[in-house]
């Protein structure tokens, strides 16, 4: 995905359609380096609590959906 902005608008938007068309636009290495971020965000000190929340959704949409197809990983 190009357009870094609009990745992360998606991805921190708390709305579960818009997380997951971000999240199939990334590749298998982009995915779990976007994936290591949000959790970064959730855990540590520096992220103000709108942009924790908006992180805990996306992990929590991204983690509900059905599993992976081969070769795929958070």
């Amino acid at each position: 995905m190009d357009d870094l902005e609009s990745l992360w608008s998606g991805l921190l938007s708390q709305r579960a359609e818009l997380i997951r068309a971000a999240w199939a636009a990334l590749s298998h290495h982009e995915r779990r380096a976007v994936h290591e971020h949000l959790m970064r965000m959730t855990t540590e000190d520096g992220w103000t609590a709108p942009q924790q929340k908006s992180a805990r959704i996306a992990l929590d949409v991204l983690d509900a959906q059905p599993p992976h197809e081969p070769g795929q990983q958070p």
